[in-house]
């Protein structure tokens, strides 16, 4: 029996950050003809590939907004489940990725996509990592051309890939980074698309530890990308990386909902959305 025959798979998405940037909840912020929030094609996108249920990760502050619109509509296309990160007493915002991811550990038993909620990474990217997870054990990240996620309205922060032998070697954080920059033509990146399976639970609960005890913890955030990129030091983990020629496309700032909108109305012309 393949792999594949028996396994189910779970789509995890991000979704209890606020966008400060943005200006508000972008989570939920219409994208659509009829009130659809970028999450919405994510999901499409994701049931379409294969994937058996979905998993938010939300804060209990915005739990009723939440359910009763994005929530409302992806229930009754598929299998829902809620998680909820915790805000720390000790700080003004949650630890970050790697602790959300975690908080998934009770519900989340089959291997994994994990996404954040606000970023478009089209259909092929989900195609190609449903596949992974049902065929292959070691963990996977979906890669993007650096020039096809940048803003046309501000800069950027952007993981920046070393890949040997089609296995990723690190990810190393750049910010600032605008449409108009130096990196060289090709440069791969990170967009927080992974493909993972429950034995990344022990690994985060561990070094969450150590990360609370040797982090600022007011400012510093504990990143799903830096845990796996010690992994990969480690030799504990290998993660396959996923090129997709695909667009992303997020609302970094207001001003890029309008492309966002452009390419959704494309997309549904063309017939990928009902």
């Amino acid at each position: 029996m393949k792999r594949g025959d028996e396994m189910k798979t779970s789509l995890v998405i991000m979704a209890a950050g606020m966008g400060s940037r943005f200006g508000g909840l972008k989570q939920i912020e219409p994208i659509g003809p009829h009130g659809e929030a970028i999450v919405d094609y994510s999901v499409a996108d994701a049931i379409r590939a294969g994937f058996d249920e979905i998993v938010f990760i939300i804060k209990k502050e915005i739990e009723e907004d939440f359910k009763n619109t994005v929530g409302k509509r992806i229930e009754a296309k598929a299998p829902v489940k809620y998680v909820y990160q915790t805000m720390p007493d000790f700080r003004n915002k949650p630890l970050g990725t790697g602790d959300a991811v975690l908080a998934c550990r009770d519900v989340v038993k089959n291997p994994f996509a994990v996404i954040n909620a606000d970023d478009y990474y089209g259909a092929d990217a989900y195609k190609k990592i449903h596949e992974h997870l049902i065929s292959e054990k070691d963990y996977a990240m979906v890669s993007y051309e650096l020039s096809k996620t940048v803003s046309e309205n501000g800069t950027v922060s952007r993981g920046v890939c070393k890949i040997k032998d089609g296995f990723l070697e690190s990810v190393t954080e750049f910010k600032n980074i605008a449409k108009d920059n130096d990196f060289p033509k090709g440069t791969i990146v990170s967009m927080n698309f992974w493909g993972l399976n429950p034995s990344i639970f022990d690994e985060l609960s561990k070094r969450l530890e150590v990360f609370k005890k040797t982090a600022d913890l007011e400012n510093d955030e504990f990143y799903i990308q830096a845990v796996i990129s010690d992994m990969i030091k480690e030799g504990c983990a290998r993660v396959r990386v996923l090129k997709t020629r695909d667009r992303w496309y997020g609302v970094t700032y207001k001003e890029d909902k309008a492309e966002v909108v452009r390419a959704i109305r494309k997309f549904t012309a063309e017939g990928k959305y009902e």
